[in-house]
């Protein structure tokens, strides 16, 4: 294993996942590091540990420094080993690690950075892969498919959870139980208990970025979303949580919880106003584009109502690109295609990329794009089939078929998607997964033969009342 470098990287600010700015790294992060072969995170020997223990109080602050964009691919690799080293001491040393952590903001950081590291490492091996012009670094990634891997981060994760008995500490003080009681000889260290309830966080990122939306959000079966949880006292931690948790909602189809989530943290942001000019305020600003763009998204699903300060900051920054979506037909398509770039994570895959095949390997952004896009089909007649609807109480199928210049068998089988994606579970509390199911629209239609009976939808008006109740609940 390398030896673990002292020189401190330049201070990066909040994570943004989807887009993180060159101009953001304010220095150039040098290590001329030699690195092993050996990527197994349980293959170090005791003589690694035993140094990995005489120095760990700088390697756990210099484990929250990020390393610099244009890190060379032997930095890369190097960060990696370290990144191994210091986890396997933490999590397989005689006994927890009796060192009290700097505060909870290094926690964030520290698995914030980590999952950084594993993002853009994935991202970049992807990219080398797919354009087959780099056969030297091709050649060494192909070479060392486990650095940086799937398997290996989630392992750090699932195990700083599992160490510190996190889950059940919540469990315990959701049933206003004393949480020291399950909490293990791990647990009740701070640096354990920081992790692992850090590592839930980190959970929720990876699973999304991997495009599994639903175990992202079951991560979150045991944090509760309110002031009062401890991601809520680091902004990034609060930023981070609501994007991804609101996005896993937008990709599963339910338009009115991601709504919620995106309004809220939107809200919150807007009203406290503690950030100071720097490079962490401009980034946060830049989540908030995107979070305003998959606003756009979600409103073009499902008209709603939204906040007035929500509402403002949409029509001043996609207003143009809004009234394009809620038209709908083929011209919203690369409307929605734009958007969906812009403020979507970099989505990764599970498994290193084929380097001697680079036309097989599928961008997973387009994959998850293509997904979306067919959704966005599905649906792109929507808004002219209400406006027409609106028109009638009853209505014939083969006449709105003429208007809308599409075959009558096409339109009814769009009528029935459409009606079936009016309902939708709703989230209240408990579980992110868990809610009832609602009918998101004002307007309701049956088909009887080639008639189309069109009335209003009473839950369509209840389903706006409760998201304006509900708007700023967590922080009521």
């Amino acid at each position: 294993m390398s030896a673990f470098q002292q020189g401190m990287a330049p201070i990066r600010a909040m994570e943004d996942d989807s887009d993180v700015e060159e101009e953001a790294l304010v220095a150039d992060y040098q290590e001329q590091v030699q690195y092993g072969q050996d990527d197994d995170l349980d293959g170090l020997d005791q003589a690694a540990l035993a140094q990995a223990a005489d120095d760990l109080q700088a390697r756990l602050l210099q484990a929250a420094q990020p390393l610099d964009y244009q890190a060379t691919l032997e930095a890369k690799f190097s960060s990696y080993d370290n990144y191994c080293s210091l986890f396997h001491y933490i999590l397989n040393s005689e006994g927890p690690v009796d060192l009290e952590p700097p505060s909870y903001y290094w926690a964030w950081d520290v698995i914030d950075e980590f999952i950084y590291q594993f993002n853009t490492f994935s991202t970049y091996r992807a990219r080398i892969a797919r354009q087959g012009n780099n056969e030297e670094e091709a050649q060494l990634l192909k070479e060392n498919p486990n650095t940086w891997g799937c398997y290996s981060v989630l392992n750090v994760l699932y195990s700083l959870i599992q160490k510190s008995q996190i889950q059940e500490q919540l469990q315990a003080t959701k049933r206003g139980e004393d949480a020291a009681l399950v909490a293990g000889p791990y647990g009740s260290k701070a640096l354990y208990k920081m992790l692992g309830y850090f590592s839930i966080i980190g959970l929720l990122r990876v699973h999304c970025l991997l495009g599994d939306f639903s175990l992202a959000l079951k991560t979150l079966d045991d944090i509760e979303l309110n002031k009062k949880a401890m991601f809520a006292r680091v902004m990034a931690a609060h930023f981070t949580t609501y994007y991804y948790v609101g996005f896993s909602y937008m990709m599963m189809r339910r338009y009115a919880d991601a709504l919620r989530m995106f309004s809220h943290i939107l809200i919150y942001v807007s009203r406290t106003k503690n950030f100071q000019k720097n490079a962490q305020y401009d980034n946060i600003n830049k989540k908030s584009d995107q979070m305003l763009a998959l606003i756009a998204i979600c409103v073009a699903f499902q008209p709603t109502r939204l906040d007035d300060t929500i509402h403002t900051a949409l029509r001043e920054k996609y207003g143009e690109q809004l009234l394009k979506l809620q038209r709908g037909g083929p011209e919203s398509l690369p409307v929605f295609e734009e958007l969906f770039r812009t403020a979507c994570p970099k989505f990764i895959s599970p498994v290193p990329p084929n380097f001697d095949a680079p036309e097989s390997n599928i961008d997973p952004i387009e994959h998850h794009l293509s997904i979306f896009m067919e959704e966005v089909k599905t649906n792109m007649f929507n808004p002219t089939i209400k406006s027409y609807l609106r028109l009638y109480t009853t209505m014939d199928l083969k006449k709105l078929a003429g208007f809308l210049d599409v075959k009558p068998e096409e339109l009814r089988s769009i009528l029935f998607v459409n009606k079936q994606r009016n309902k939708q579970i709703r989230w209240n509390e408990g579980a992110l997964l868990e809610g009832e199911w609602v009918n998101t629209s004002d307007l309701d239609y049956a088909l009887q033969g080639d008639l189309i009976h069109i009335s209003e939808a009473k839950m369509g008006r209840k389903l706006v009342d409760w998201y304006l109740r509900n708007l700023s609940r967590t922080y009521a």
